[in-house]
């Protein structure tokens, strides 16, 4: 399909080459399995990891230990080859590289960094982010994990909840609450009275694997905790790492859905003609287009505002809660074209839309990104 905005002559030629390279590597590795992996539930991390791992996207935005230290708009542009296979993928991706390796790299003692950052980037060892909890989702600031000083140990106890990778990390990032104030800590997973269950029956997100973490009496040595941050902001710079990624992701899938309904569109006959040639299929095709070419845009903006230095949450909020929307809006008008075969695995469609359904709530829910807005327009907070 033509990219009638040209958008990607924008890129670099570094950009295009990581665009081309990481869309050739979901066409190979991702596209032929992908529906067997939603259809079966599993998501086969041992074996794509390393293959992520050489291919270079794990931490790729990051410099030194391994990772490929590329810019904004590159890592940008991963992501979103990346979701164009499955929304998965580019969680995985994102949560080994903004989530779990970032907090280490940014905050991290260098004895953390040296034992895991070359390994997470390589894909040897896989991480995961432990924030969200059972009762506290969009109100981090009142979580219940705690972890208490026992002489110049840590006791953590606690549980987590929607943790991506967590059943099959070698390492978690947990934030807990602590007498000095919330604190990150790097927590191997082999330790005593850690446990993730595999969270089971979803019906979105298939291809990922989503867990509970569970700390009983977890002891810790002082050297697990994060040296360089205290308090809410550690997890919440991670979560705008994060973030920034799905702004850029969420344009792969929406495109992902228009291709399959352009292409659908001309060659399923109806009335003895393509149902592409009729005015209402073409509306939908051109407001879908619209909207990707728009949610695009927006990325492209935040990513060279994010090369500069002169990215802020907010607008990064902004990013998340109006690319997702239109992605979401855009796969499902891409199943009304499909009819009947927009629900098969056969095509993308339903399992896209299925997955957005999660990334329009992971990571700082639609209402939560509108307050960040309302905030930022009327000077007012009115989360509580």
């Amino acid at each position: 399909m033509d990219d009638l905005m040209r958008l990607d002559d924008r890129l670099n030629a570094d950009q295009r080459l990581i665009r081309d390279t990481v869309r050739s590597f979901v066409a190979d590795h991702v596209l032929p399995q992908v529906g067997d992996w939603f259809e079966e539930a599993r998501f086969p991390a041992r074996e794509l990891a390393p293959a992520l791992g050489a291919l270079g996207v794990l931490g790729m935005h990051l410099e030194g230990y391994g990772c490929a230290g590329t810019d904004a708009v590159s890592y940008g542009v991963a992501c979103r080859e990346l979701e164009a296979g499955d929304s998965g993928v580019r969680s995985f991706v994102s949560v080994q590289g903004s989530l779990a390796m970032f907090p280490i790299w940014r905050y991290g003692s260098d004895e953390q960094k040296e034992e895991w950052l070359p390994r997470m980037a390589a894909g040897s060892a896989i991480g995961c982010f432990g924030l969200t909890e059972p009762d506290h989702g969009s109100d981090p600031a009142n979580m219940r994990t705690y972890a208490k000083k026992d002489g110049s140990d840590w006791i953590l106890n606690g549980a987590k909840m929607w943790i991506t990778n967590g059943s099959i990390a070698d390492v978690a990032v947990v934030w807990a609450q602590t007498d000095e104030g919330i604190r990150g800590f790097v927590v191997p997973t082999s330790t005593p009275g850690f446990s993730a269950p595999e969270i089971h029956k979803k019906l979105s997100l298939r291809a990922s694997v989503t867990s509970s973490l569970y700390f009983d009496d977890v002891r810790l040595p002082a050297s697990a905790v994060l040296p360089g941050v205290t308090g809410l902001r550690g997890p919440l710079s991670c979560l705008s790492e994060a973030r920034y990624g799905i702004v850029w992701g969420v344009v792969g899938a929406a495109r992902a859905c228009l291709e399959a309904a352009v292409s659908y569109a001309k060659t399923r006959v109806q009335f003895d003609k393509p149902i592409g040639a009729f005015q209402l299929t073409q509306e939908k095709l051109a407001w879908m287009y619209v909207g990707t070419a728009q949610a695009g845009l927006t990325a492209l903006h935040l990513g060279q505002l994010k090369d500069a230095g002169q990215l802020d949450p907010r607008q990064i909020s902004f990013g998340k809660l109006a690319n997702v929307r239109a992605a979401l809006d855009i796969a499902r008008q891409a199943r009304t074209i499909l009819g009947g075969n927009g629900i098969t695995l056969e095509y993308p469609v339903i399992r896209h839309m299925n997955n957005l359904e999660s990334v329009l709530t992971y990571e700082g829910t639609q209402e939560i990104h509108t307050l960040v807005l309302g905030e930022a327009l009327t000077g007012l907070s009115a989360y509580r």
